[in-house]
């Protein structure tokens, strides 16, 4: 078995100004996939109580 080498936490660990950044993510695709899931959901939910109607 490989011997494991550790390190002192505050080595892994340093707060220097080029680690900083900031964490945005843009969702918009998400939100418009999702909607459009939405929304095909939906139709197909319609459809089927409408052939429900017909098939009675």
């Amino acid at each position: 078995m490989a011997k494991k080498n550790k390190r002192p936490v505050h080595a892994m660990v340093e707060n220097t100004p080029a680690q900083k950044f900031e964490f945005n993510p843009d969702y918009s695709q998400v939100k418009k996939d999702l909607t459009r899931i939405g929304m095909l959901a939906g139709f197909f939910f319609a459809v089927l109580i409408v052939l429900s109607f017909f098939l009675k």
